[in-house]
């Protein structure tokens, strides 16, 4: 008997980290290159990004070498400190673009709502492997939900994009534990339902303030992208026109044209339209299967996990890239309204790309506790 290491998950992690960086440095080097704020380095971006992104590896490798278990007594504190974190980036966060979602100290910021994403995994994975069989039980199952909307409300007070990320890990998780499925089935086919009825659905919302005129304006955007194309449809547009022009093989690396000032935020949200345009339709097949192939590692991973905690764990942050994975191209593609999602491991963001690392550290831990037979 000896160890198993997921040497090929390490691999599409780093593959997908370093397609992230090059296509960053092509996304971005033109607005870095004109701005003063960025110093006038076209590598600004990416340097930032790779240097994070680095030091997010050695803590995976470390984090992968560590048993599992001991994430087990910090679920609690750990679910606690999620809700402590998002009160504080509400009243002392820095404000960016309107919006309270990063909490720093000189030039260190982070963005609470990436920690509740782990807390919530673990939290969940803790929970019901405490409660075993008893969470087959209608009251059990809705209580335990209740630990995944009640973050996921606090955090969509200022992210609602987050907010429903944390929302489908609850549903995630719970769907692999539970025995009995159709109501998991039920609330997918409502949620198409809701998402078929989003005009009108938006509008009563929008008049009993529930939601905001800013995410209401991206509702209509997603409807009617052409009624508005120099305002609120400017970006969905231009993402589209990025998609397009790309055509079966691309522009080329580096030549895009969208991302010459036309895609606000190309190197974050919208980098999938660039990845379109410049690597065409063979480059975004490409990607996905990346991420499927990583998917299917989560997959095997969790089946063959030593105990049902961690089987959960990685069923978790299996739920939480692939929920990020599908909302960032059904955005960028204008299938769903504009949400703000990033595409894991590729998009620019410190520290999305530091928690993915300590996601991905807690799988292999997970890998390395299974028994293989030499």
């Amino acid at each position: 008997m000896r160890r198993f290491y997921d040497l090929t998950l390490v691999l599409i992690v780093v593959a997908l980290t370093v397609f992230g960086l090059v296509m960053i440095y092509s996304a971005s080097s033109y607005t870095a290159q004109i701005s003063e704020e960025f110093g006038n380095n076209s590598a600004y971006f990416m340097r930032r990004q790779g240097i994070i992104a680095a030091g997010g590896f050695v803590l995976m490798l470390f984090i992968s070498k560590m048993d599992y278990h001991w994430l087990y007594r910090l679920a609690v504190p750990s679910y606690a400190l999620s809700y402590v974190l998002m009160i504080l980036v509400s009243i002392v966060g820095k404000d960016v673009n309107g919006k309270k979602r990063w909490l720093g100290v000189g030039p260190f910021s982070f963005q609470p709502a990436e920690w509740a994403k782990i807390a919530l995994i673990i939290m969940l994975a803790a929970v019901i492997t405490k409660l075993g069989g008893k969470i087959n039980q209608w009251k059990t199952m809705g209580k335990v939900f209740l630990l995944a909307l009640a973050i996921a409300a606090v955090v969509a007070l200022n992210n609602l994009s987050t907010g429903i990320i944390l929302a489908g890990i609850g549903f995630v998780v719970l769907f692999v534990a539970c025995k009995v499925k159709w109501p998991f089935f039920a609330a997918g086919g409502l949620a198409l339902g809701t998402l078929a009825a989003a005009g009108p659905i938006g509008t009563f919302l929008l008049n009993i303030h529930l939601l905001q005129p800013y995410q209401f304006r991206r509702i209509e955007a997603w409807l009617n992208p052409e009624l508005d194309p120099e305002g609120k449809s400017f970006q969905v547009l231009q993402g589209l026109y990025a998609i397009g022009s790309g055509g079966l093989m691309g522009q080329g690396l580096g030549e895009s044209i969208q991302k010459l000032g036309f895609l606000p935020e190309s190197q974050n949200d919208m980098i999938f339209a660039i990845i379109c345009e410049e690597l065409g339709l063979f480059g975004a097949v490409a990607v996905i299967m990346l991420f499927l192939l990583m998917i299917y590692r989560f997959v095997m991973i969790a089946n063959d996990a030593p105990d049902l905690f961690g089987a959960l764990l990685v069923v978790g942050i299996m739920g939480h890239i692939a929920i990020q994975v599908i909302l960032n191209i059904a955005v960028v593609t204008n299938t769903i309204p504009n949400t703000g999602i990033t595409l894991p491991f590729i998009s620019y963001g410190g520290t999305s790309v530091l928690f993915l690392m300590v996601e991905m550290g807690i799988v292999l831990s997970v890998s390395n506790q299974i028994k293989a037979v030499v």
